[in-house]
């Protein structure tokens, strides 16, 4: 993941989405902080892990919901040749064991679309710098499991 120095540098983004507007819409949001630059947008998982391995981004922003293959089969795929990215998934899936399976096996933050607007430059941050991040959009049931998670 990013360290210090990249946090001060330019950090080098992929944006991964089959949707054309929605890829636009998060790259107009990275614009407004100066340090982001996204280096790629790529509409399948195929043509991410792709990008990811010549690339070498610092950050990828995944949606699940992809075809060939899937975002957390990308994701997987991406962790073998990109090791150091940050990958961030920014999905519509607010099912709680996918988010659950997203974030134990390969992604350090989960943004819901509804909520990207205004998370997804603070899950940036975090992530970036070393830290996790899940939308508040996501109901994870009682207090008692929201204490476990």
């Amino acid at each position: 993941m990013a360290n210090a120095d990249t946090l001060r540098s330019s950090i080098r983004i992929l944006v991964v989405d089959d949707f054309e507007p929605w890829r636009q819409q998060v790259c107009s949001i990275l614009e407004t902080r100066p340090e982001l630059r996204v280096v790629a947008e790529v509409a399948d998982g195929l043509e991410a892990v792709q990008k990811a391995q010549e690339l070498q981004p610092d950050l990828i922003l995944l949606d699940i919901g992809l075809p060939a293959p899937d975002g957390l089969e990308a994701a997987k795929r991406i962790r073998q040749v990109a090791p150091d990215a940050g990958i961030i998934f920014v999905t519509q899936d607010s099912d709680r064991d996918m988010v659950r399976v997203a974030l134990s096996t390969v992604a350090q933050g989960y943004v819901l679309k509804t909520d990207a607007g205004s998370e997804l430059l603070p899950a940036v941050t975090s992530v970036l710098e070393g830290d996790g991040f899940v939308s508040r959009g996501i109901k994870w049931g009682d207090s008692a499991e929201d204490e476990n998670t």
